[in-house]
């Protein structure tokens, strides 16, 4: 209880002190005391009564016996000279230098008033934005560029050497990206051969024509939904781990440290993952197309009852090596594409958790807008050469 007290006591000797002397031409205000937040509330109501009272023609403020100041305290005296300037009072500042620099820092807006930024001309508002994407797309452009140009010449694990990849890192990111993905993949497929044999079949049963829904599934399938399907989801896992990675170590200035050493960021960290992606879209496109062919077949075995011999024999009349081989070209390019736009917006992680986030977001969403644009340009490009 006498701690308390004591305390208790302490704490109100400590509290902000303030003593006003006029003399008709200039209004002294001699401050002391803690005016911090805990012991300006002591001194609130002689403040506001002084910024309503004034009528001298200069006020000076001694901050000298302060002990403490934060920014409630600098507030009110910081409130107190604004509301002299707007009357064309002199205002005087004796004290320390730290007091004195913090009052000054302190914003004044007065009551009722809201901070608006100056919004600039209407012309710099509507086309600025726009001129920032452009800027930024170039930007990445010229990043995406360096990345494959470095990536086409080789490893070069050494800055200005030549020297070969390093298996054991190629393999590893296989395994994360190939062989891991490999039962989502299965699964994706399998789902989705199924939901478009069982739609198919229900509206080819109106014609009876129910056999054809094999040529619909083996065509649609294996020239684009295989390849595209397991390249958005490539991109989700795969493509926000690499930008994830590459971030992590860029906030953590690993990055620089390699460069440091006379190491090739890019050779080492963004080469093995290129050619991982490149080696196992491929074959997960291959797993895709086989499990989404044997969904499709045994909802046919359930829906229509065609037999697994009829589907075989059906597909193998409705497919040809072109149509195998329309989806297949498109991988190599979709896999560059994921970790080319993965790296970039991985090199360009600040130093924040927010950056982070916010660029594996951006690299997800580019990777998916990219891999679907390209695919429509195959489209185009294989429906121009009649391929």
């Amino acid at each position: 209880m006498l701690g308390e007290r004591a305390k208790k006591a302490s704490a109100a000797d400590g509290d902000a002190r303030l003593d006003r002397h006029s003399d008709g031409q200039v209004l002294s205000l001699v401050l002391s005391g803690d005016w911090r937040h805990e012991g300006v509330h002591a001194v609130h109501a002689e403040m506001k009564t002084a910024e309503d009272n004034l009528s001298e023609q200069k006020i000076a403020f001694d901050l000298t016996a302060v002990t403490h100041l934060d920014t409630a305290g600098a507030w009110l005296i910081r409130r107190l000279i604004g509301k002299a300037e707007t009357r064309n009072i002199d205002v005087a500042l004796t004290g320390s230098d730290g007091h004195k620099a913090l009052v000054r820092s302190v914003p004044l807006v007065a009551r009722g008033e809201t901070v608006r930024a100056d919004r600039g001309p209407l012309f710099e508002r509507v086309f600025a934005p726009t001129g920032k994407a452009m800027i930024e797309l170039a930007s990445d452009l010229v990043a995406a560029a360096f990345i494959l140009g470095s990536a086409v010449r080789g490893a070069q694990m050494k800055l200005g050497r030549k020297a070969g990849v390093s298996p054991a890192s190629v393999i590893s990111q296989l395994d994360h990206m190939g062989v891991r993905a490999v039962p989502i993949i299965m699964l994706m497929s399998f789902l989705i051969g199924a939901i478009i044999a069982q739609q198919g079949a229900f509206q080819l049963r109106y014609f009876g024509a129910e056999v054809f829904v094999v040529d619909l599934v083996g065509i649609l399938q294996l020239r684009e939904i295989g390849v595209l399907l397991t390249a958005i989801m490539i991109a989700g896992r795969s493509g926000s781990a690499i930008t994830a990675e590459i971030g992590s170590m860029k906030m953590r200035e690993e990055v620089d440290a390699l460069k440091v050493m006379g190491l090739n960021p890019i050779g080492v960290l963004v080469f093995p993952r290129l050619l991982a992606l490149v080696l196992a879209l491929p074959l997960l496109t291959v797993v895709a197309n086989f499990s989404a062919l044997f969904g499709a077949a045994v909802v046919a075995l359930v829906y229509s009852g065609i037999t697994f011999d009829v589907f075989l024999g059906r597909l193998r009349e409705a497919i040809d090596l072109s149509t195998i081989l329309s989806g297949m070209i498109k991988a190599p390019f979709m896999a560059l594409i994921i970790g080319i736009v993965a790296a970039v917006e991985g090199m360009k992680v600040g130093g924040s958790a927010e950056s982070l986030g916010r660029r594996v977001t951006s690299s997800v969403v580019k990777s998916i807008f990219v891999v679907i644009l390209v695919d429509g340009l195959f489209a185009m490009f294989y429906a121009a050469i009649d391929f």
